[in-house]
């Protein structure tokens, strides 16, 4: 039973840590924000920060997309900067830095079937002998198509959907995070999001629940407020006023602590 169950993977973010949030593997987590609000980021960020051995589904996200964004977080460099080398075949000397995070890998499906996660859990165990320790569905969404479906439907596949994620989680004792949408009174994503304001009302699985929204400063960063609107293993706020805010780099894309200066 002790196992690997529960042990948490290497939290960079020390405000978040304050707010007791863990991202603990066997276990379901969702973040929900409105688009463009920084979500993606978030999970990118972790996974290069973390450094632990990590799947990562990027439907919403496309290879030239996110080879960028790593390559910025990893490098430090200007991010329109690396995808200005990639588009001119100048990438080479950003390889090196690449190769030190090979346990990291992507599929760029825009709608993955569960079978096909499935497939790649069990690759990536064969090829590196175990499964990932951090495994992240952007989003949650495009796993199955729900084009036509009504509301009810909507919400009863996206409530089967985190049964199949938290049963993965189960089985492969890897941290499954997924990515999802909010109700159209958030989706600017400027205010706190409480846990009532996820779309299809999906509460009731996931072990934890982060809500994001931003703020623009009017200089070069941005800065992210993550909320737990819900923690099994400590300290939540189902309101979303209580957050941990992160600095996002522009250029490079790195989050960091925000740090207040008196």
């Amino acid at each position: 039973m002790k196992g690997s169950a529960g042990e948490p993977i290497p939290l960079p973010f020390k405000s978040l840590a304050k707010l007791e949030v863990e991202i603990r593997r066997g276990e379901l987590s969702v973040v929900a924000a409105g688009a463009g609000t920084g979500k993606s980021l978030l999970a990118l960020n972790l996974a290069i920060q973390a450094n632990v051995p990590s799947i990562y589904w990027s439907a919403d996200s496309n290879a030239a997309t996110q080879l960028t964004r790593a390559t910025a977080m990893i490098s430090g460099d200007d991010v329109r900067s690396v995808k200005q080398a990639l588009r001119e075949d100048r990438f080479h000397p950003y390889e090196a830095a690449l190769s030190q995070r090979w346990w990291i890998r992507f599929n760029y499906s825009a709608n993955p079937s569960p079978a096909e996660m499935e497939r790649d859990l069990e690759t990536y165990r064969e090829i590196y002998g175990m499964y990932p320790h951090l495994s992240v569905v952007d989003n949650i969404s495009n796993v199955e198509s729900y084009a036509g479906a009504t509301m009810d439907q909507y919400t009863l596949g996206l409530e089967g959907m985190c049964k199949f994620l938290n049963e993965m989680s189960r089985e492969t004792q890897s941290h499954v995070m997924a990515m999802h949408h909010v109700v159209g009174e958030y989706a600017d994503g400027l205010k706190p999001i409480p846990q009532s304001g996820l779309k299809g009302k999906i509460s009731a699985v996931p072990a934890l629940i982060l809500t994001m929204h931003k703020e623009i400063d009017g200089l070069e960063d941005r800065i992210l407020h993550v909320s737990p609107v819900k923690n099994r293993e400590g300290f939540e706020d189902s309101s979303g006023n209580t957050f941990a805010s992160l600095r996002m780099d522009r250029q490079s894309l790195r989050l960091s602590d925000l740090e207040f200066v008196a």
